[in-house]
């Protein structure tokens, strides 16, 4: 069964997917636990495949024994088992936080019908990360898009309307790759990934080219929520229900990055026409990372406030991305790892307190930190990850980053870095000042088990992926990086 692992990575969710609806009509319990059993069996299979990534090398699966570049291929390296072990992970324990959520404010049809479509975005963004091939990815792209566009309106009519606008734009984003997915196909006669880098070379002062580089980084920049594609991204995230945006908030936007990087880096080498899409992201990320402190340095409401520092934190990604030394590839590699866990755990942690105490304005916020002692404990940790203090994750993916920008001698970037920092700090220090600093006579009220264990469980990570970052990189992300 190991060498199927591969392709049962994408089947199992999508098996189980498919019964879920019908499953839940005669016991929801028992739906339940097949969405968990599906889930943990894959945390198991991507956590096997990285291992072998890693140990071994690379794995190429062909499927129904066509050979590339003919046939789909789906290649499990050190970076693709790295983004499958992080999806299913937090997939795992979003599942588990949601059940409270679900068993009190939707019916059993309902449930199923989020289960069912919950599996389905999983089995889209896994299909992202394991493809060796370009339109397969935009058929991934698309089922994760569809069951993302249906779980963020189920919070309501302001939902509806914020998802309405994230599927118009995120419809032209997909447009916008596929055209450029298009292009690259009429001028090399192939959409293999590998055979697409031995390729490129022979059209490389084609105008075409340029044209097909240039809407493949439009789409996945408007997927990434790169500023100033960003606008579908702060309604989305402050009207979705909570697990909805706990997962979407903690991964999404990472895989349409991860997808960036892969086809600049993998494909074209990052150099040539990729070299000059990268200079033009790195200044849209340095205004990114800027901008949305600013905004979420005005922002009242809590989950507003995390989803444009979301915006600023993927500026960091792709900062790191357009640096292009080892120092800054790392870095960038960490940062996803590390704000999925955090922000997830961010999210969360916000939603439960909404759960709760009905709280969501940041002024509300008064003695939380004693009314919700472990859930706002574990927002304090993901916090001061974000802001960049040690020992939490997020200290040394900005630190790499930063050791990147004074390799590249690239001063702004270093000076955007330290101001986003200070600007981190005022937003999320005057939420906790509210939480900490000032008393309430209202009594101790913590999140439901299935709630608070989730949340725990990610505040755990960004400390101990901080503890032990040096064997993270060590181990794991120097092995992603493109040789």
């Amino acid at each position: 069964m190991t060498a199927h692992f591969p392709i049962l990575i994408v089947i199992v969710p999508m098996i189980a997917a498919l019964f879920i609806p019908l499953l839940c009509c005669l016991s929801v319990r028992l739906s339940r636990f097949l969405v968990l059993v599906s889930l943990t069996l894959d945390v198991y299979i991507a956590a096997r495949l990285l291992e072998l990534a890693l140990s071994v090398g690379e794995t190429r699966y062909h499927l129904a024994g066509w050979q590339p570049p003919w046939g789909i291929e789906i290649v499990i390296d050190p970076l693709s088992g790295m983004m499958g072990t992080l999806i299913t992970i937090v997939a795992l324990l979003v599942a588990f936080y949601s059940s409270p959520y679900l068993t009190n404010k939707t019916s059993v049809m309902h449930q199923g019908i989020f289960y069912s479509l919950y599996l389905l975005l999983v089995t889209g963004l896994l299909g992202i990360v394991i493809t060796g091939d370009l339109f397969n990815l935009y058929v991934f792209l698309e089922i994760s898009s569809i069951a993302a566009y249906a779980l963020l309106s189920l919070g309501g009519s302001r939902a509806k309307v914020a998802t309405f606008r994230y599927l118009i734009v995120g419809t032209i984003a997909g447009s916008f790759y596929l055209l450029g997915v298009g292009y690259l196909y009429a001028i090399t006669g192939t959409l293999n990934m590998t055979d697409l880098a031995t390729r490129i070379n022979t059209v490389i002062d084609s105008p075409v080219l340029v044209v097909s580089v240039a809407f493949i980084v439009i789409g996945l920049a408007i997927k990434s929520a790169l500023f100033p594609l960003h606008a579908w991204l702060p309604d989305a995230y402050t009207y979705a229900t909570g697990p909805v945006v706990g997962f979407v908030a903690a991964v999404m936007a990472k895989v349409s990055a991860y997808a960036l990087f892969r086809i600049l880096y993998f494909i074209f080498g990052g150099s040539g026409i990729a070299s000059d899409a990268l200079k033009l992201l790195g200044w849209a990320s340095a205004v990114a990372i800027v901008a949305s402190s600013l905004l979420a340095l005005v922002q009242k409401d809590a989950q507003r406030m995390l989803a444009y520092s979301s915006i600023g934190q993927m500026g960091y990604i792709i900062m790191g991305f357009a640096l292009g030394t080892s120092l800054a590839l790392t870095g960038a590699i960490l940062h996803i790892l590390n704000h999925a866990v955090m922000k997830g755990c961010l999210f969360l942690a916000v939603n439960s307190v909404q759960w709760q105490t009905g709280v969501f304005r940041i002024r509300d916020y008064v003695g939380m930190g004693h009314r919700l002692p472990l859930t706002m404990s574990a927002f304090m940790i993901s916090a001061l990850s974000v802001i960049g203090l040690p020992p939490t994750a997020g200290f040394f993916s900005k630190y790499y980053l930063m050791l990147g920008a004074v390799h590249a001698e690239n001063w702004l970037f270093i000076a955007v870095l330290i101001i986003s920092s200070l600007l981190s700090a005022v937003y999320f220090f005057r939420l906790l000042e509210k939480a900490y600093l000032f008393k309430t006579d209202k009594k101790r009220q913590e999140a439901p088990v299935a709630m608070l264990v989730p949340v725990l469980t990610l505040a755990a990570c960004v400390l101990l992926m901080g503890i032990f970052s040096q064997t993270i990189v060590t181990h794991i992300v120097v092995a992603t990086l493109p040789h």
